[in-house]
């Protein structure tokens, strides 16, 4: 599988946001588990989790893979080779000065975080060197925000509903719009080692 032709012409893609619920821990599992030490590319994650306890997500993952893994913290810089999970409770936001921020405003679509407030808000600061990827779930959290990484040039993945343990989230997206790829989890992986060497 390779990436579309059009994307020799476009900007390499810096950053990959995925959005995840139900059913979505071994589908995250299957896209990063393996992915090395140095990796080119950043990776921001919303998997709902439950508000009331702290979240385990960092350290179940930093042991699947070789890229740094952490909770976001306020006011971040995005770095390269880091996986970044939003805390339970609060909204991952990107500012335009590509550092990350919190937000306890309302849930959107009963989730907080949010994939959809993660997703629009790196639409607009990344643009064509976005990665947008919907992952398995029981709601239509992520829909509109992969639609808006579409609408502002970037790049769109949709995990196969097939695949998916739960498919309400992947058939969401794809009955908004046309997304770039629908792919089963591993090669959602081998199209991000690809989509990296475009920035060697």
């Amino acid at each position: 599988m390779s990436p579309k032709p059009a994307m020799s012409a476009a900007p390499p893609i810096r950053v990959v946001a995925i959005g995840a619920s139900a059913g979505g821990l071994k589908a995250l599992a299957g896209v990063v588990e393996g992915l090395p030490a140095g990796f080119a590319l950043a990776l921001l994650v919303v998997q709902h989790v439950p508000p009331q306890h702290p979240s385990s997500l960092a350290q179940i993952f930093a042991g699947k893979c070789g890229l740094r893994v952490k909770e976001a913290d306020e006011k971040e810089p995005v770095r390269p080779g880091t996986l970044y999970f939003a805390p339970p409770d609060y909204h991952l936001l990107v500012e335009d000065d590509q550092t990350l921020a919190l937000s306890q405003e309302e849930p959107v679509n009963y989730s907080r975080p949010s994939i959809d407030v993660l997703f629009e808000s790196a639409a607009a600061v990344w643009g064509p060197q976005l990665l947008g990827v919907l992952l398995s779930g029981a709601s239509e959290d992520g829909a509109a925000g992969l639609e808006a990484i579409h609408l502002a040039g970037g790049l769109t993945v949709v995990q196969q509903p097939e695949e998916a343990l739960v498919d309400t989230m992947p058939r969401a997206a794809l009955s908004r719009f046309a997304p770039d790829y629908v792919l089963p989890a591993a090669q959602i992986q081998r199209l991000l080692r690809e989509l990296e060497s475009f920035n060697e």
